[in-house]
């Protein structure tokens, strides 16, 4: 079985910085990407970042470029999002996810097959 377990939320306040991970375990994949979402209170989750497990290639959303940096330790099986210059409007529960099978760009939360719990990411202004 699967799991994806987050860590590194937490209160920060406006311009400060967190770095979250998210450590898979349970199986190998030999194709797969891993990506963030968030959810705010009344929102929908929305994509935040993904990379592609090999060759380690990135998109981010609009609202997170030049602020945001996700990377990947093989070694580790983990996913890290690097948070600069947060803001309140990034105050969400922040999930990791997994894709396990194609290895592509993907955007939606349709296109992922396990989730993590959650963490809560709180910027104070």
């Amino acid at each position: 079985q699967v799991q994806l377990v987050e860590s590194g939320g937490g209160l920060v306040q406006a311009g400060g910085s967190l770095r979250l991970s998210c450590a898979a375990s349970g199986r190998s994949f030999s194709s797969y990407t891993m990506g963030w979402f968030r959810q705010a209170p009344g929102k929908e989750r929305e994509f935040v970042a993904t990379i592609v497990w090999t060759g380690g290639r990135t998109y981010y959303a609009d609202f997170v470029k030049g602020r945001f940096t996700i990377s990947r330790d093989n070694a580790k099986n983990t996913v890290y999002l690097q948070m600069n210059s947060l803001k309140p409007e990034d105050t969400a529960v922040y999930y990791c996810a997994l894709e396990s099978t194609r290895g592509g760009i993907w955007t939606t939360r349709t296109e992922y097959d396990y989730w993590g719990q959650g963490t809560q990411v709180t910027v104070s202004s």
